[in-house]
């Protein structure tokens, strides 16, 4: 299947690893270019080198109100255009409600919500007809998951952000989605299962719950993200699109 992404340009944030890291490169393997971003330099620098001619790399951090318009107009000087963004973020410091200080709570705010509004509002002004803003959230948009609260608080809200910023773009041909991965065999996943003091025990659990009785991989989420990223889905918007194996229990 031609995804129509050759020659397409998108900024991908958080993509030194994980999630973000596999999304760019499915976009790049399948003929796009990729302005991508991380918080520390050299690993960003690696990342790019990783990825070939088609990627930029950035160091810029979400919560800073200067990165969004720099990365937009980095895509228009490097490559001539900008089709799409995909906002993804490192998960917030887990912990129960009497866990999480005031500091955590402001640090996630600023980064994973308030920075991944001020991302989407500066790649709506930039976007024309066609282009496309994701979003990667997480399963918690509809299901709390316990020892994350951070997480549980500010998900869901970005999800409501994001559908009321599709009904907005929508009249313009822009498009607006996010992807809600559970288990994905990431790094941020295995510290998590970490956390129990027994990672193994911990994993065997999770996948016991998983009607395909296995974590997903990185590759499998890239896939999912570039597909809704790409012009092949030119008639999906407003919509959270789960990649979890089945774990979601509602339809």
């Amino acid at each position: 299947m031609d995804l129509e992404l050759k020659d397409r340009v998108y900024i991908v944030t958080g993509a030194t690893r994980g999630l973000g890291n596999a999304t760019a490169r499915e976009l790049v393997a399948d003929g796009a270019k990729v302005i991508i971003t991380g918080r520390d330099e050299k690993r960003v620098e690696a990342a790019a080198a990783e990825l070939g001619p088609d990627a930029v790399g950035f160091a810029a951090d979400n919560a800073e109100p200067a990165a969004a318009q720099r990365l937009v107009d980095a895509a228009h000087e490097r490559f001539g255009r900008f089709d799409g963004i995909l906002i993804s973020v490192g998960g917030p410091a887990p912990g129960f409600v009497a866990d999480n200080t005031d500091e955590q709570w402001q640090s996630a705010f600023d980064s994973v919500f308030l920075g991944a509004v001020r991302l989407a509002r500066t790649a709506a002004a930039s976007l024309g007809e066609g282009g496309v803003i994701g979003f990667v959230l997480s399963g918690s948009v509809h299901e709390s998951i316990a020892g994350l609260t951070i997480s549980n608080g500010l998900r869901p809200g970005l999800a409501g952000f994001a559908k009321s910023l599709a009904d907005e773009l929508g009249p313009r041909g822009i498009r607006v989605v996010g992807v809600l991965p559970a288990r994905i065999d990431t790094d941020r996943v295995r510290e998590l299962d970490a956390l129990s003091g027994d990672a193994e025990a911990s994993r065997a659990a999770a996948e016991a719950r998983i009607p395909l009785r296995r974590y997903g991989t990185p590759q499998e989420f890239g896939r999912t993200a570039a597909f809704l990223l790409s012009p092949a889905a030119s008639y999906l918007t407003g919509i959270m699109v789960p990649v979890d194996g089945g774990v979601r229990h509602g339809f």
